[in-house]
């Protein structure tokens, strides 16, 4: 097992990272009162909800299951967390528990950070995004038909149980959409990581423990290094960004869910990154460098062909990174250095939106 600490003050925590790594030993520590609330989902709960509760059998242990996907990470299924805890009397001294992907690891994480003004929770992610992303640094909430992560809060987990041997029963498309977390972090802040990707693709994609564990570790490290830097994403942080606000717009035009977070990422990211070489900031090799390694993961390298410029345009206008009205866009200098601008000339936008239309 390998922890890792977000140095955030009195906020911080620890994330273990490893094989088997949930158990009473890790969980307990992090259980402030006597009641804890599992909130997971459909399909996960089959697999893992009763070997946790059998871990908690000291605590008062009710949990609630969602249904499973991004299209129901909304307020009224938020809402079905609050209920259960309402309906079991849950006090402020609770400890919610996220078990579960990106999806319930937000909701867990916002209705912790609203119920009775704040309780305590725990994250056990159990997708590769939700582990490498996620899971880590403290960003809750739900979305809105009209933008993805609207509306939520800052609010950080007692701790993150970050356990590999759940990739065993994790759908191939899903590890793809992780891998494309994981590429995003060599190329905005480690060249070195993007290069070690390069070379161990294969073995990822073969789901090698060794290869798995070290991408999680490396990522986590980051996040963390970058997270006790900028907490609330004032500057370093929005670096995390890199395609996203394509990539959102991506999400909420196709419909929540139709295509996964990760693979919506991975398209907006080489549109993020052909604009940077659109800037003369990055070399074509570097685009295509990036471009291939992503579809080596099994990744979607070009927009849905039923978007038009008109239509990112209008999502991206909501995206939470624009200000006084300024789209603000996270772009490579360098392979390895990103950076947060909106000094760029709406023709070469332009010409990124409408390539390969």
């Amino acid at each position: 097992m390998h922890t890792l600490n977000v140095d955030l003050g009195d906020r911080s925590y620890p994330i273990f990272i490893g094989s088997d790594v949930i158990d009473t030993a890790q969980l307990t520590p992090y259980i402030k009162g006597s009641q804890v609330m599992i909130v997971t989902n459909e399909t996960i709960a089959p697999l893992y909800l009763d070997q946790l509760r059998g871990m908690l059998a000291s605590f008062e242990v009710d949990s609630v299951v969602l249904p499973d996907g991004e299209a129901y990470k909304d307020l009224e299924h938020l809402n079905l967390i609050y209920d259960a805890l309402l309906e079991a009397r849950h006090n402020r001294t609770t400890t919610l528990i996220a078990l579960g992907g990106g999806v319930v690891g937000d909701m867990t994480g916002f209705a912790a950070a609203s119920y009775q003004r704040g309780v305590n929770f725990i994250q056990i992610p159990t997708t590769l995004l939700s582990q490498v992303d996620s899971s880590v640094g403290g960003k809750t909430g739900v979305n809105h038909p009209r933008g993805k992560n609207m509306i939520g809060a800052f609010y950080q987990p007692q701790a993150v149980l970050a356990d590999i041997s759940v990739f065993s029963t994790l759908p191939d498309r899903e590890l793809s959409a992780g891998l494309a977390e994981v590429i995003k972090y060599g190329l905005i802040y480690d060249v070195q990581f993007f290069e070690w990707l390069e070379e161990n693709m294969p073995a990822l994609i073969a789901r090698d423990p060794k290869a798995l564990s070290y991408a999680v570790q490396r990522s986590c490290e980051i996040k963390a290094e970058v997270v006790a830097q900028d907490e609330r994403e004032a500057g370093i942080r929005a670096w995390l960004n890199l395609g996203h606000t394509f990539g959102h717009a991506i999400e909420t035009h196709q419909g929540y869910g139709n295509w996964l977070h990760g693979e919506a990422v991975a398209a907006g990211t080489v549109q993020a990154l052909q604009l940077s070489c659109e800037l003369d900031w990055i070399t074509e090799r570097d685009v295509a460098r990036a471009t291939e390694l992503l579809a080596a993961a099994n990744l979607p390298i070009e927009p849905p062909e039923n978007m038009s410029e008109k239509d990112f345009l209008e999502l991206m206008a909501v995206d939470k990174k624009v200000i006084n009205g300024e789209l603000r866009l996270v772009l490579l200098k360098a392979l390895g250095e990103a950076t947060v601008t909106s000094d760029y000339p709406a023709s070469s936008l332009s010409k990124v939106l409408n390539r390969s239309r």
